[in-house]
């Protein structure tokens, strides 16, 4: 009941003001992708303000090697549009391997309008595209895949709060998992994350995770 509360308490004030008036300060923001310790990518978000409107940009990429030969990448576009806090459009474009995928999505009249490499159709307007950079993540029930616009129903639990060390900065974070809400979906399809959140600064600071291998997304830099 307590770490309920201290969830309530969190997600209050992070609403006190409007979502996208967090990020006015921020131009940029790079993340680190490791897998087994080792810096294998980045995942660097731009953000370009005019007016009420904000773009946030997303370029993603990695390489997994083994004996000197890539075995798996990823390299991905993505841009988010939005006017004041009401997300407008998304588009994104990856290439995981040789195969490619692709989200396209429009505000319709309160709701979303997807077509995406794993699925087309219409969804609610309390989904948020499931990129690191959006703290919203931690205050949704659905999320939607960046890469192919699938809709996954999450749970996300707070932790506590802890200490945490990254390239030399010391961060007061909350710490929370976000899982699947489905526990029927096979384990390569499920959510399972840890995410370490910079309430003072609306930042994610680390998200983990283990799939072939045990991988991290740590932020870096931002400015």
């Amino acid at each position: 009941m307590k770490k309920i509360l201290v969830l309530i308490i969190i997600l209050i004030s992070s609403n006190v003001f409007a979502h996208m008036d967090h990020y006015k300060k921020y131009n940029k923001i790079e993340m680190d992708i490791f897998r087994n310790g080792e810096l294998i990518g980045y995942n660097y978000y731009f953000f370009t303000k005019k007016g009420k409107e904000t773009i946030v940009t997303n370029q993603i990429k990695f390489a997994v090697k083994l004996l000197g030969a890539t075995i798996f990448q990823v390299e991905g576009y993505g841009e988010e549009k939005y006017i004041e806090d009401q997300l407008i459009s998304y588009q994104s474009k990856t290439l995981q391997n040789d195969k490619e995928k692709f989200v396209n999505l429009v505000f319709d009249k309160n709701k979303f309008n997807i077509k995406g490499s794993s699925y087309s159709g219409d969804a609610s307007i309390n989904n948020i595209v499931g990129n690191w950079w959006n703290h919203k993540i931690l205050q949704t029930d659905s999320q939607i895949s960046p890469i192919s616009g699938s809709i996954k129903k999450q749970v996300v639990t707070f932790v506590g709060k802890e200490k945490i060390e990254q390239y030399g900065k010391v961060y007061n974070v909350d710490r929370f998992t976000l899982k699947s809400k489905d526990k029927t979906l096979p384990k390569d399809k499920r959510l399972d994350f840890n995410i370490w959140y910079d309430q003072e600064n609306f930042q994610i600071i680390r998200v983990s995770y283990s799939r072939m291998g045990n991988w991290e997304y740590r932020l870096k830099s931002f400015e």
